[in-house]
């Protein structure tokens, strides 16, 4: 059941519910089925509530929360549980979570500490064997150190009597044991312990009322207590370890198991648990039954009301398994599949689908199976299988759905441009064309687009430009769920900076008031990327980083590698070598645009500092000759400049033509002042001046200020070069100031060496005004922004997904830093975007 596990841990203090913020506490008792809630409650939500109810705790004492066998609780509540222990900061609050070897991969333990426990080391398991009350031949002792392989209770619990038989692991030994002592119970008692093995809840009331049914009573547990086989306490019973249990059920009949399965299934449904009911139910029978999946697909979705998604997949799935009819089956598989992907098992949403298609014989049915499994193949970077997929099922069903078609028609087009196959998306656009479908035209617009703003290509740049835009005006009913972010990006794309930013902010406010982390990580990563170009770079690294923590947990692993370039860049433009190229080398590794774009981008743009400028060139190169899609315009610059150091102008102005195309066409100011930059760069020396002083001119109208400064840099090594150093010493003095403000040390440095070049004498080292925004850690300059606005500690924890603590401790350790001791003093500081 999802969140299972979560009531159990939080049974005794669900009265400090109503004490949350009311959107985290109606989504907590929504999941938790505690009346007036949110069923519908987002799991990150419930995770921030999780955190602020164990934050009030720790207020009163330190807290410590223990989790045993953690592979085993429902995945929601396991989500729950890694979500807050990757936030505790300042609580004094510890998390431990114990797994299995074999099953610690299936939990995402991702910037969390691991401690892998071994066996004992020989001399620790002498000395606990020891320990034992009776006395062992020094040849059976030997056998029992060889076979526990270091096991503490394997050292304790294999019995001396068995230890020459020569098992195959030390867990089938002990079970073996178990097992013995098991068989030497009563009948009663076997029976009893039988119903505790085949329930997950260990509630001792409902075992024992399934007990009942079957003859059993309270009083037949004694000989399992004596025999130190399970535990009782606060109305559970559990065994005393994992292999009891197991031995339990494995030496059980069938038919003494199915007896047990139904007599559970009336006793949880006597209760009115339907999920437990449903499950036993399923438990009892031996082949299809179709009583028995209807009553699972029933349950399924009252639990998907409360975002189980992972118990939604199990129940459908074992469904699918019951039932006679093959269209019922391959329904629920797909049904299933979603639920999966939802839950975000990618690779078991896969099979399930997979294996449903088989049994889907529905045109349109196969229309919602392939949307799910062409999304996963995207997702795996599987674009042309994805592509294949979508454009076979809208064939089929244009003639059945024409909308649901043309939806396909778009899709299998994105998946086309994704793969960066013009020739694909074009046969596409023609397709849908040809066959009618209601959206071919966006399809057509997508083609368009893609082939205008092919660097590498030789496609029509305006019309590209003019088909993006219809493509922002137009998208409708080919839309999905998280188009909205498709449009940032395609503001980027345009060159639109500010609105692109506006509407990137609006999504952000309206995703953080919603707790909505999925589509906040994909939001944040456009935020990120236009914060940097608009010179924001301190909202830039806050944004990027805080968009990585938020990615790596919701496991979308290609938005943290593209805010991980984003870092990248911001990190060359500082000089910070080693950290460029750690942020960069999964993305290079991965290969795929436009990540690896930006990587290269941003190792390039450290080249040119430094003044490596074959290296920078030869990687650029690289990307622009190799990536067959919109994304490299940003890169074109810094291949120009390079091409000039090293006297290769042939290359320089091919991509200086198509940049100029691409700046003409969308038209702002500070586009057109960077080919004019480009156009300086190439010119004879006798236009040169003037094509720089337009560039400037241009600049003053606004736009990415690291560009301007680098432009007035350029012009001002051209006027020293030309003998006009008085000229030159204003244009490199602007750049200085705009290279320090941003951070950019070694482009500093580089404007410092000119100045002195052209004669005016400096001072080491740049202004030395402390800036005391950037003491600031990112997360505290989030925190400091939004005191000063007057909001609560549980409000700034409820907008950053943080606990109400460390919202206090980041606070705590900002105020010296600033020079302020209150949160009053903190709105008469200048915190606004830089």
């Amino acid at each position: 059941m999802p969140y299972a596990g979560l009531h159990l841990l939080l049974r005794k203090h669900l009265g400090r519910i109503d004490a949350l913020p009311e959107a985290q506490a109606r989504a907590l008792r929504g999941v938790l089925n505690l009346g007036a809630g949110d069923r519908h409650g987002d799991r990150f939500l419930v995770g921030l509530a999780v955190l602020t109810l164990f934050s009030d705790l720790a207020e009163e004492r330190p807290l410590l929360c223990l989790i045993d066998d953690a592979h085993w609780l429902d995945d929601a509540t396991v989500e729950v549980l890694l979500f807050v222990a990757r936030r505790l900061e300042a609580e004094p609050i510890a998390m431990l979570l114990a797994v299995r070897d074999p099953d610690a991969p299936e939990l995402i333990t991702r910037g969390l500490p691991e401690l892998w426990l071994r066996g004992l080391d020989e001399q620790a398991a002498t000395e606990l064997l020891a320990d034992r009350p009776a006395e062992l031949p020094a040849h059976v002792r030997s056998e029992v150190l060889v076979t526990a392989m270091g096991n503490p209770l394997a050292l304790l619990e294999l019995p001396t009597e068995s230890t020459s038989s020569r098992p195959s692991t030390t867990y089938t030994r002990l079970q073996r044991a178990f097992a013995e002592r098991i068989a030497a119970l009563p009948e009663l008692t076997r029976l009893l312990l039988l119903i505790a093995a085949s329930d997950d809840q260990g509630d001792l009331s409902m075992i024992l009322s399934a007990a009942e049914r079957l003859g059993a009573s309270v009083a037949d547990l004694e000989p399992a207590e004596r025999e130190r086989l399970v535990r009782t306490g606060e109305g559970r019973l559990e065994f005393r370890h994992p292999l009891v249990r197991t031995a339990v059920y494995e030496e059980a009949t069938l038919s003494r198991r199915l007896t047990v399965h139904n007599a559970l299934a009336e006793a949880y449904r006597a209760a009115g648990d339907q999920c437990h009911f449903a499950w036993h139910l399923a438990s009892a029978t031996t082949g299809p039954d179709e009583k028995a999946a209807a009553v699972l697909e029933e349950t399924a979705e009252l639990d998907r009301a409360g975002g189980g998604h992972a118990s939604v997949a199990a129940m459908y799935e074992r469904a699918a398994a019951l039932s006679p009819d093959p269209a019922e089956r391959g329904r629920r598989l797909s049904v299933a599949a979603a639920a999966a992907a939802d839950a975000g098992m990618p690779e078991r949403a896969m099979s399930l689908a997979e294996r449903a298609t088989a049994d889907v014989t529905d045109p349109l049915g196969r229309a919602d199976l392939v949307l799910l499994r062409a999304g996963l193949a995207d997702e795996q970077d599987r674009m042309k299988e994805a592509h294949r997929l979508l454009i076979d099922t809208a064939e089929s069903v244009i003639g059945l759905d024409p909308r649901t078609a043309g939806y396909l028609f778009f899709q299998a087009g994105s998946a086309a441009a994704n793969a960066g196959d013009r020739e694909l998306l074009d046969r596409t656009a023609t397709r849908a064309e040809e066959l009618g479908a209601p959206n071919a035209a966006l399809v057509r617009a997508l083609a368009r687009a893609f082939t205008g703003l092919n660097a590498g290509g030789s496609g029509d740049t305006a019309d590209g430009i003019t088909a993006l835009r219809e493509l922002m005006g137009g998208l409708n009913e080919c839309a999905g769920p998280r188009d909205a972010v498709r449009t940032v990006m395609w503001h980027l794309m345009i060159g639109d900076l500010d609105g692109g930013l506006d509407a990137a902010v609006e999504l952000e406010r309206r995703y953080r008031s919603e707790g909505a982390l999925g589509l906040l990580s994909l939001v944040l990563m456009p935020l990120a990327r236009l914060q940097l170009i608009l010179g924001h770079t301190r909202d830039a690294l806050t944004t990027a980083t805080e968009g990585m923590r938020v990615a790596a947990d919701t496991g979308q692993h290609r938005i943290r590698i593209y805010q991980a370039t984003t870092l990248a860049q911001l990190a060359a433009m500082r000089g910070d070598e080693q950290r460029c190229e750690e942020l960069t080398a999964e993305a290079l590794a991965r290969g795929l645009p436009p990540s690896n774009v930006h990587a290269a981008t941003a190792l390039s743009l450290l080249d040119l500092a430094l003044g490596r400028h074959e290296a920078a060139f030869n990687r650029l190169a690289g990307v622009v000759a190799g990536t067959r899609r919109a994304g490299v315009t940003a890169a074109l610059p810094d291949l120009i400049e390079a091409a000039v150091r090293l006297g290769r102008p042939e290359r320089a102005r091919e991509a200086a033509r198509w940049h100029q195309g691409w700046a003409e066409q969308v038209g702002h100011p500070w586009a057109r002042a960077i080919t004019a930059r480009c156009a300086a760069l190439l010119a004879p020396d006798d236009t040169a001046g003037d094509l720089f002083e337009e560039a400037v001119r241009l600049h003053l109208r606004g736009g990415p200020p690291f560009e301007h400064a680098r432009t007035e840099l350029l012009y001002g090594e051209w006027l020293r070069r030309s003998r006009r150093r008085n000229e030159a010493r204003g244009h490199l003095r602007a750049a200085l100031e705009i290279f320090e403000r941003l951070g950019a040390e070694p482009w500093s440095e580089r404007t410092r060496a000119e100045l002195r070049a052209a004669g005016e004498s400096l001072a080491d080292g740049a202004d030395d005004r402390p800036d005391v925004l950037a003491l600031l850690t990112p997360q505290e300059l989030q925190v400091v922004r939004l005191a000063a606005a007057g909001l609560s500690n549980r409000e700034i924890g409820a907008q950053l997904f943080l606990s109400p603590r460390t919202v206090g401790y980041h606070l705590y350790k900002a105020y010296p830093k600033l020079g302020v001791a209150s949160r009053g003093e903190l709105a008469r500081l200048e915190l606004s975007a830089s």
